[in-house]
């Protein structure tokens, strides 16, 4: 950043249009930024800055917070985003360990009787898959156990889903994902394929392995300061597309991982944890694409979506429920 040139202008706007009282207690700092608030043009931004504040100026008091600690949680913040590359999201990561994103998740994709349920998205997300073919891998040989993942994509009502966009993404047998090596030269465990005319998809890819959530940054620093583990069970991630109905990011979950239940980010779901099969059949593996060995696992596992409309009467009933129990802002 250079230096300054010119004179020093403002946003543009004009003076209050009403007086507020000097800021000389706790109870007025609040108060006058709470009628500032109301000059918020748009509702629910208006909504979301009242709350906000409401929340954020009652933690404060409640825990009496010192300047040290306030001028800590700057410095961490500044830590967390310095941090942020264009392949890493530690802000992410911050909302996933807080289980802000597992809960934003629940509140968005409510269940609907016969959808599939929703996890979360998760930091390792890039929109760089490659197109595949059904039948194809996401993965290189040699990255991991292999495993093969077929289903069908249908609506709630059991109608197929032709041409749905599948994005799928992993991490390899040794528990990373592509975006943590340095000579990531192209993507790797990651791929995008759409379901046939009567809705069905496979592709082969590798047995995922639990893995622990970056650890050498801020967030990482946070969870060894709350005494908390790092680690993710094994999983595959999923996000569906299609016309109509409403997007889906999922995850499967297979059985048997010690820390299913105490998943750092809070992302599993019972319906979501799946079985694994063990095929030992050498014309099968051949089969399915797989180009030595004769055992690999396979996942079979249809994925329901839920009509858009049907999404959004659960979502906005349980919205309204939610505001006429909520405490209102001050």
């Amino acid at each position: 950043m250079g230096e300054p040139e010119g004179k020093a202008v403002s946003n543009g706007l004009p003076p209050l249009p009403f007086q507020l009282p000097y800021p000389d207690s706790p109870d007025v700092i609040t108060s006058n930024l709470l009628k500032i608030a109301e000059l918020t043009p748009n509702d629910r931004k208006r909504f979301l800055a009242k709350n906000l504040i409401t929340h954020l100026h009652q933690f404060v008091r409640e825990t009496s917070l010192t300047t040290k600690e306030w001028e800590e949680a700057i410095q961490f913040l500044t830590a967390v985003g310095q941090t942020c590359t264009p392949l890493r999201q530690e802000f992410i990561l911050l909302s996933d360990v807080l289980g802000v994103s597992a809960l934003v998740d629940a509140l968005n994709n409510p269940p609907v009787q016969g959808g599939t349920e929703s996890s979360v998205l998760g930091p390792f997300f890039t929109e760089d898959s490659p197109d595949l073919e059904n039948g194809d891998s996401i993965a290189s040989d040699g990255k991991g156990e292999y495993m093969y993942v077929e289903g069908r994509v249908l609506s709630t009502d059991g109608t197929p889903i032709p041409n749905a966009t599948i994005e799928t993404w992993e991490t390899d047998g040794h528990g990373f994902y592509d975006t943590q090596y340095s000579n990531r030269e192209k993507p790797e465990c990651r791929g995008r394929l759409h379901s046939d005319k009567d809705g069905h998809f496979g592709y082969r890819a590798v047995v995922p392995v639990a893995y622990p959530i970056p650890g050498d940054g801020p967030v990482g620093d946070l969870l060894l300061g709350m005494g908390r583990h790092n680690m993710r069970p094994n999983h595959l991630h999923l996000m569906i597309e299609a016309p109509g109905y409403t997007k889906l990011v999922t995850a499967f979950y297979p059985e048997g991982d010690e820390w299913l239940e105490s998943d750092a980010v809070f992302g599993v779901k019972k319906s979501l944890v799946v079985k694994l099969q063990e095929i030992n059949d050498e014309a099968e593996a051949r089969k399915r694409g797989f180009p030595k060995g004769n055992s690999f696992k396979l996942l079979q596992r249809d994925i329901i979506l839920v009509p858009e409309e049907k999404s959004r009467e659960v979502f906005e009933r349980n919205a309204r429920e939610a505001a006429k129990n909520a405490p209102a802002a001050v």
